[in-house]
């Protein structure tokens, strides 16, 4: 008999579908009393999986509210203009002491972008864990001969965390979400 799931799932998926609605009947208002539509253009350089998936719910959500959604596909040997990296990072990949280190945190986010690297014995009881992480594994049961999992290993850290969020549908559809807000809000703001 295989161990319950000790940790509360952040539904972050629940959340986002309200915030989707409002959005929804806002759009709807603003396209009936001044005819305008918002539009949001995605541009994606091919090659990547987890980025063609985030962008393919990024048009549905679109769809979804009445946002206008443009794409631009470049080829994957596009060179880059211009490069802006921010990045606050306390531990990455390569830290020594990784695992020691993650198991003093009271939160641990995680966006590594490998899969299942954060193991449930990197966890301690009442942690809370926010997987941001969204990989692709080959999966031959799947109509797309892949899988998308996290960066956590969620069956392990399940059993142990407080809270975490699954992958995919949790963090994703959050930040899709929240970009559909943002691009309502600039639009009105015009």
């Amino acid at each position: 008999m295989a161990a319950e799931s000790f940790a509360k799932i952040i539904d972050g998926k629940s959340v986002a579908e309200e915030i989707c609605e409002e959005i929804g009947a806002e759009i709807l208002r603003m396209k009936e009393s001044i005819g305008i539509v918002p539009g949001l253009a995605v541009i994606l350089v091919r090659g990547r999986k987890d980025s063609a998936t985030y962008v393919r719910n990024k048009k549905k959500s679109c769809e979804a509210v009445g946002i206008n959604s443009y794409e631009v596909c470049l080829p994957e040997d596009s060179s880059e203009q211009k490069k802006e990296d921010a990045t606050v990072s306390v531990v990455h990949s390569r830290t020594k002491n990784l695992e020691e280190i993650t198991r003093e945190a009271d939160i641990v986010i995680s966006a590594v972008g490998q899969p299942n690297m954060v193991r449930g014995s990197w966890i301690k009881h009442g942690y809370v864990v926010i997987d941001v992480g969204i990989n692709p594994v080959e999966d031959a049961n799947s109509p797309r001969g892949y899988r998308l999992v996290g960066d956590v290993c969620y069956e392990e850290a399940s059993k142990i965390a407080l809270a975490i969020t699954p992958v995919p549908s949790s963090v994703g559809p959050m930040t899709i979400a929240m970009l559909l807000s943002n691009t309502l809000y600039l639009c009105k703001e015009s």
